[in-house]
């Protein structure tokens, strides 16, 4: 697919850090020179069978989700729909030959008009705040990182490239769903721009309130993180 201009822009001014070749792809390496660390994330976009695969094992490690998502649960929402499926790899502290996967994130199209009744309640949940008929809007799905690996910029580098796949598929706003108590991923959609568009209390707990965000991206949307991501990786 050829890439938007900015999208070439971006890439072409990144310094390759360094290159390989695995079963699941090429890898990519780009150094950013204005980012404030050093780090280099390794991220991977899977194709729908594997990546759920992956998505299933990677779920296991998070204890405070209240029911975790099956390959075949995954495979059946994504199916008949564009999706992307990101997954960032990092080396085990206690053995850093080891590369393990320490973050994830799906995303995919959402219409107006939804049969899935999730999707449905969803979309009549976001009628009056946002515009789904006549423009590709994607819902970002699911996603976290592990504990082990919170606080150190990968769910901020997954959701980067995340848009940049949404600008090349041609999508104009991106929209979450999260929980009030989910503050580490509220505070990184803060930082890339996200605004809550609606708030659903919960009458018991407010923790468990429902928290709807919502971005609208375009090519400007890139000059907000060039300086915050350094990997792009592609595995198909």
């Amino acid at each position: 697919m050829q890439q938007p201009r900015a999208v070439q822009g971006f890439l072409q001014g990144a310094k390759p850090l360094y290159k390989k070749a695995t079963g699941g792809g090429k890898l990519a390496y780009y150094n950013d020179t204005a980012m404030r660390d050093h780090r280099a994330y390794r991220i991977k976009q899977y194709p729908l069978e594997r990546g759920a695969l992956e998505i299933q094992y990677i779920e296991e490690f998070f204890g405070e989700f209240d029911r975790k998502k099956t390959a075949v649960e995954i495979q059946a929402r994504l199916g008949d729909r564009r999706h992307c499926i990101l997954i960032a790899e990092a080396p085990l502290p206690s053995d850093p030959s080891q590369i393990v996967p320490v973050s994830f994130k799906v995303a995919h199209t959402i219409y107006g008009r939804e049969i899935d009744p999730k999707l449905k309640d969803l979309v009549d949940r976001l009628q009056d705040t946002v515009v789904f008929d006549g423009r590709r809007v994607l819902y970002s799905w699911i996603g976290g990182t592990r504990n082990d690996w919170r606080g150190q910029g990968h769910f901020r580098a997954l959701s980067e490239q995340q848009e940049i796949w949404a600008l090349e598929q041609g999508f104009k706003e991106i929209v979450v769903k999260t929980k009030n108590k989910f503050y580490a991923m509220r505070g990184t959609l803060d930082h890339l721009h996200f605004q809550v568009i609606k708030f659903e209390k919960d009458p018991v707990d407010n923790q468990e309130s429902k928290v709807y965000l919502s971005k609208k991206i375009g090519p400007d949307t890139l000059k907000t993180h060039l300086s915050q991501r350094k990997l792009v990786e592609s595995a198909r």
